[in-house]
C-alpha cells in the first residue's frame, strides 16, 4: 500500500501524538491507546477542512438556505397562504379517516358481533310471552276492580301460504311497501324518520322485519341500543327466514283491537270468515288498524285509514283504479258480546286501554308483562253515577233516551267515575252485543258551552257588569229568522248585565257577545285551553255561542273543562291511570306526568281570577234550574238543551222538541258532567210526552251524584276574587217588561205556525218559582246580594252567615 497522505505542512506525522504542553509526558497508566484504523483518519475518509470551500459552499446555495422565520404574537411560525391550504387539506384528511373508522369501520365490526349475537324470536314464543292476566286496581290501590285475561283462545296460528297476496298486499301498503325487496331495514326510511322527529313531523322508518322484532320483543324503549338490536335481528332473520315466513310470523302476533291478536282471529272478530276470505276493502280495514288497534270502533279513524290504504294499494299497482272507485266501506260484524266477560265495567275498561295505548303500552304488551294498572276511579264515585243515571232514567215513556256521566277530580285530573250507560244491548235479532259508550260521543253541549263564551270575554278584559240586549226574537246578520230567548224568564231588557244572562239562560245576550266581541275563534280557543278539544270548523261557526252547529263535546270533556274552572284555573289533563307497573312492581310511569299548568294566562294569579269570575257567574244558575247543592258545599254549573232540528214530514209539535240535554257543574273537589239526550238528531220526550230539557233530567242525575258522593265529605267553599272589568254589583238596570201571555214552563216561546228551524238554538225549563241571583234586569233597580254575600246557590237549611 501506498504511504498514507499527510497533514498540512509543518504537522507532526499522523499517528504521533504530540506531549503535553511543559514536556510532561501522561503518567504511567493513562496514556491513550492510538486510534484504530477504522477511524476516518487512519482509513484517509475524513475530508480535509477548507475554510475557503465553506465559504464557496455558502455562496452557491444561498438561494436554497430558508432564511430566519417570521413568529405571531404567540410564537408560531407565520405560514404563507399555500402552508396553510396544505394544513388544512391535511387536517380533513385526518378527519375523515377519524369519520370512516368511527361511523363505517367500528360499526360495522360492532354489527357483526351483534348479527352472531342475537336470536330471532318465533311467532311460538311470542304467543308464550302475550298470556299472563292484566289486573285493574281502583283508585285506592288495593281494591282489584277487575282482570282482562289474555285471548290466547282467540289466536290461530297461521301457516306460510295460509294468507292471501290480497292480505298481504293491503298490510304492505299499509306499513311497508318495500317489504319484499328490503334486507329488513329501510334505510331511507330511517333517514325519513330522523328528519320528521328533528322537524316535529310525523311517521317513523321501521320496516315489517323491524315491527315483528318489536312486537315480538315488546321492547318500545326509545334507546339507541334497543333500535341497534332490532336492526340486527331484522338483518338476521332476513337472512334466515324467507319473506313469505316473516310476513306470516307478522300477522300472526299483531294486535288488531278487539282482543284479536293475529290476523285470523282478527277476521273472526271483525267479518266472521277465515282470512284466505277477505275481500281487498276487508284486508284494507284490517290492514289500517295496526297503528290503531285501540282506535278500532272509532268510526272517523277507521275510515280515514281505510282510503288510505285502499289508496296505496292503487299506487303500488296491487289494485286497480277502477276497483278502488266501486269499493265500499266494509262494514264489521256488531262487536261480540263476549268481549265484556270481566268483572270491571267494559267501557272503562276501554278508556284505560286506549289511554295507555296512546301511551306506547297496547294490549299485547300489557299481558307480556303482567302490567298492574292503578285507575283513578272511586269505587264509592262510580256507584253513585250509576245509581243516578239509571234511577232517574227508570220508567221512561220514550226508548230513544240515553244517558251517561263522568266525574273528574280538579286536584288531579283524574276521572273518579264513569258510565256511559249498559255494556251490553240486544241487536236486531235478540242477540247480546256490546253497547255504544255515550260518555265518549261528542255531541252539542247547548247552553253548558256558555261557560267558554264567557271566558273568552272575561279574557279581553270584560266583566259580569256589562249590558247587552237580552230582548227576545232579536234580528242578527246572517241569520234568516229571530233569534229566541227560551220562554219571558229567558229573557230580559236592552240592557242585560252577562251576569244575569247567564243566571236565566239569555240567547240573544251570547249570541251578541260572540258575534260581536269575542269571535268564534276566541270561544273555541277558550274551550280547548280548559280541556275541551275543538275543530277548525268551531272556530269560523257563530253557532258556538249556544253549543250547536259544528260544535260537539263528549261528556268527559265536559267534565274536564269544568274542572278547570274549580280548580282555579289551573288545567290537569283528564286520565284514567294513576300508575302503571309490570308484575314484579316496577313503576313504568305514574301520575307525576300530569303536571297542572295556567289555563287562561300564563299568571297563574289572572288565570285564577279569570276562572273565578266564571264561578262567580254560574253560581246562581243552580238555584234558578231548580236543584240544590249538598249541604256545606258551594256549587256552581250550566245546563244546556239542544233544540231537535225538524225535518220533512214531521208533526207539528216537533218543534219544540229537543235531542241534546245537559248539566255540567263541579264544586272545589268535583266536576261532573250528566248527558241525557238520543243518538243524533232525535225528537225526545218525557213521560207526559212533553219536550226535555237539561234542567228537568240531566239535572237531577246530577244533583243525586253530587249528593250521594259528597255526602259526609268536610264542606268546601270556592276561593274570593277580585272582579275583571265592571263589577255587576255596581250596575243598576230597569226591570222587564212582563209577558202578556204567560208560556207554560214546559215548552219554549213559539207559536206553531212559525216554528224556529235554528238546529243550535238554546231552549231552557224557564224558571216557575222566585229565584235568588245577582242584580240585573227584571229585578225593579237596585238589591242587595245574595245572603252570604258570595253570590252562590246554597242548600235550603245550610248556613248563609
Amino acid at each position: 500500500p501506498g504511504r498514507r497522505p499527510g497533514g498540512p505542512p509543518g504537522s507532526p506525522p499522523q499517528g504521533f501524538r504530540q506531549p503535553p504542553p511543559g514536556g510532561r509526558r501522561p503518567e504511567p497508566g493513562t496514556e491513550r491507546e492510538p486510534d484504530l484504523i477504522t477511524h476516518h483518519a487512519h482509513n484517509g475518509t475524513e475530508d480535509a477542512y477548507d475554510s475557503y470551500d465553506d465559504d464557496r459552499r455558502f455562496d452557491e446555495f444561498a438561494d436554497d438556505v430558508e432564511p430566519q422565520r417570521e413568529l405571531d404574537e404567540k410564537g408560531r411560525p407565520v405560514l404563507s397562504p399555500a402552508q396553510r391550504k396544505k394544513r388544512r387539506w391535511k387536517i380533513i384528511r385526518r378527519v375523515a379517516y377519524a369519520c370512516v373508522g368511527v361511523f363505517f369501520v367500528v360499526p360495522a365490526i360492532a354489527f357483526v358481533i351483534t348479527y352472531f349475537m342475537v336470536d330471532v324470536p318465533t311467532p311460538e314464543s311470542v304467543a308464550a310471552l302475550q298470556s299472563q292476566p292484566v289486573t285493574y286496581y281502583y283508585a285506592d290501590g288495593k281494591t282489584v276492580m277487575g282482570r282482562s285475561l289474555p285471548k290466547g283462545g282467540d289466536r290461530q296460528l297461521l301457516k306460510p301460504g295460509d294468507i292471501p297476496d290480497t292480505v298481504k298486499h293491503a298490510v304492505y301498503s299499509a306499513e311497508d311497501a318495500t317489504f319484499e325487496t328490503n334486507s329488513g331495514f329501510d334505510v331511507t326510511g330511517i333517514l325519513r324518520a330522523v328528519y320528521n322527529q328533528a322537524t316535529g313531523g310525523q311517521g317513523g322508518g321501521s320496516t315489517i322485519s323491524q315491527q315483528y322484532i318489536k312486537k315480538a320483543t315488546e321492547n318500545d324503549a326509545p334507546s339507541l341500543s334497543r333500535k341497534w338490536t332490532e336492526l340486527a335481528k331484522s338483518f338476521k332473520m332476513n337472512n334466515q327466514e324467507s319473506k313469505e315466513e316473516i310476513i306470516t310470523g307478522y300477522l300472526n302476533i299483531v294486535y288488531f283491537g278487539r282482543g284479536a291478536n293475529g290476523i285470523q282471529a282478527a277476521a273472526k272478530a271483525y267479518f266472521n270468515k277465515d282470512t284466505k276470505d277477505l275481500s281487498a276493502s276487508e284486508a284494507a280495514l284490517l290492514a289500517g288498524l295496526i297503528q290503531g288497534p285501540s282506535k278500532s270502533e272509532n268510526q272517523d279513524y277507521a275510515t280515514r285509514r281505510w282510503n288510505y290504504v285502499m289508496d296505496q294499494m292503487v299506487a303500488n299497482k296491487w289494485l286497480r283504479a277502477d276497483e278502488r272507485s266501486a269499493a265500499q266501506f266494509p262494514t264489521p260484524v256488531p262487536k261480540a258480546a263476549k268481549d265484556t266477560g270481566q268483572s270491571m265495567p267494559y267501557h272503562i275498561q276501554q278508556r284505560i286501554d286506549e289511554e295507555l295505548a296512546a301511551d306506547g303500552y297496547d294490549s299485547a304488551r300489557l299481558h307480556s308483562t303482567g302490567a298492574k294498572v292503578y285507575t283513578t276511579i272511586d269505587p264509592k264515585a262510580q256507584k253513585a253515577a250509576e245509581d243516578a243515571v239509571t234511577n232517574k232514567m227508570k220508567g221512561q215513556s220514550d226508548d230513544k233516551l240515553l244517558g251517561s256521566l263522568v266525574a273528574v277530580n280538579p286536584k288531579t285530573g283524574g276521572v273518579l267515575a264513569y258510565y256511559g250507560g249498559p255494556d251490553t244491548v240486544k241487536d236486531d235479532k235478540g242477540n247480546d252485543k256490546v253497547a255504544e259508550d255515550w260518555a265518549n260521543v261528542r255531541q252539542n253541549p247547548g247552553s253548558s258551552f256558555k261557560a267558554f263564551d264567557l271566558t273568552a270575554y272575561l279574557k279581553m278584559g270584560k266583566g259580569l257588569g256589562d249590558t247587552f240586549d237580552g230582548t227576545n226574537n232579536r234580528m242578527f246578520p246572517g241569520r234568516k229568522t229571530p233569534l229566541r230567548n227560551a220562554g219571558d224568564s229567558a229573557s230580559c231588557t236592552a240592557e242585560c248585565t252577562v251576569a244575569h244572562a247567564m243566571e236565566i239562560s239569555a240567547n240573544t245576550v251570547f249570541y251578541d257577545m260572540v258575534l260581536n266581541v269575542t269571535k268564534p275563534a276566541r270561544v273555541a280557543q277558550a274551550a280547548n285551553e280548559a280541556g275541551v278539544p275543538t275543530s277548525p270548523e268551531m272556530s269560523q261557526d257563530i253557532n258556538i255561542a249556544l253549543g250547536g252547529g259544528a260544535t260537539r263535546a263528549t261528556p268527559e270533556a265536559m267534565a274536564a273543562g269544568y274542572a278547570t274552572f274549580a280548580s282555579g284555573g289551573m288545567r290537569r289533563d283528564a286520565h284514567f291511570v294513576a300508575k302503571l307497573t309490570n308484575a314484579q312492581d316496577e313503576v313504568e310511569f305514574d301520575e307525576s306526568k300530569y303536571q297542572a299548568t295556567p289555563a287562561f294566562d300564563s299568571d297563574a294569579q289572572k288565570t285564577a281570577q279569570i276562572a273565578g269570575n266564571v264561578t262567580t257567574a254560574l253560581g246562581p244558575v243552580i238555584t234558578h234550574s231548580h236543584l240544590n247543592c249538598p249541604a256545606g258545599h258551594q256549587c256552581a254549573g250550566k245546563t244546556g238543551t239542544q233544540q231537535y232540528d225538524v225535518q220533512n214530514g214531521d208533526p207539528a209539535n216537533y218543534a219544540n222538541r229537543n235531542a241534546q240535554t245537559w248539566m255540567v257543574g263541579y264544586t272545589p273537589s268535583v266536576a261532573a258532567a250528566a248527558w241525557v239526550g238520543g243518538d243524533g238528531n232525535q225528537p225526545l220526550h218525557d213521560n207526559k210526552n212533553q219536550p226535555i230539557f237539561g234542567s228537568n233530567y240531566p239535572g237531577p242525575i246530577w244533583e243525586q251524584f253530587m249528593k250521594e258522593y259528597l255526602d259526609g265529605t268536610p264542606p268546601e267553599k270556592f276561593d274570593k276574587v277580585e272582579p275583571i272589568g265592571k263589577d255587576v254589583n255596581d250596575v243598576t238596570t230597569t226591570a222587564s217588561k212582563p209577558s202578556e201571555t204567560p208560556t207554560p214552563s214546559e215548552t219554549p216561546t213559539t207559536t206553531p205556525s212559525q216554528p224556529s228551524t235554528e238546529p243550535n238554538t238554546e231552549t231552557e225549563t224557564p224558571s216557575t218559582k222566585p229565584t235568588r241571583s245577582r242584580p240585573g234586569p227584571g229585578t225593579g233597580g237596585p238589591t242587595p246580594p245574595l245572603p252570604g254575600g258570595d253570590g252562590f246557590a246554597r242548600p235550603p237549611g245550610s248556613e248563609t252567615g
